[in-house]
């Protein structure tokens, strides 16, 4: 099973992933990783992604996990998302992949990015985020985890939700995956803040 773990920037993605994968004992790599420099650059001037920019993006992730998935391996991965189509693009064709969606108010993830300190994605990009947002549908079959628990509690209830059990090993650096380019695709979480 590969779980992609989404949500806007600043809802705890790459929190609830990590610790996700650390508890099911399986590999995490977070869709910041597979960024171009290019868009990093983009984001950190302030300026929104377009799909332009985007579809590279998500094409190098579905490659990660077409990769996990041929190996017979189960990972989670963190990337935002935000539209139908971009969740077409990483779930589309792969049976073995699962959506969890991660939800935030506006007011609680502003709070969050203005807080975190040294990601290239500023508070204000925030309203972009949320213009683009568009909810999973039924048809999606996403686990959807109640707002406002600490990130124990949302990984323990993604587990339940998606029938699984807690590995016996921790995450560490066994289960290091690396983007294409050989980077590290599973760095932690800028701020650790869900």
């Amino acid at each position: 099973m590969i779980v992609l773990v989404a949500g806007v920037s600043g809802s705890g993605k790459t929190t609830v992933g990590a610790m996700l994968a650390g508890r099911l004992g399986w590999p995490f790599a977070d869709g910041d990783s597979f960024h171009s420099a290019a868009n990093v650059a983009k984001m950190r001037a302030g300026l929104p992604l377009t799909d332009q920019d985007r579809w590279p993006w998500l094409a190098a992730i579905a490659a990660w996990m077409d990769q996990r998935i041929a190996a017979g391996q189960s990972a989670v991965v963190a990337c935002s998302a935000l539209r139908r189509a971009y969740r077409d693009v990483l779930l589309g064709g792969r049976p073995a992949a699962r959506l969890v969606f991660l939800q935030v108010s506006h007011d609680q993830d502003e709070d969050r990015l203005t807080a975190r300190h040294g990601h290239f994605f500023p508070a204000k990009l925030l309203d972009s985020q949320f213009a683009a947002l568009e909810m999973p549908q039924d048809s999606e079959r996403a686990v959807v985890p109640a707002a406002g628990g600490s990130p124990a509690d949302v990984v323990a209830d993604i587990i339940a939700a998606l029938g699984l059990t807690a590995g016996p090993r921790p995450y560490g650096k066994e289960a290091t995956m690396t983007a294409a380019d050989g980077t590290a695709a599973n760095g932690p979480a800028a701020d650790g803040t869900p």
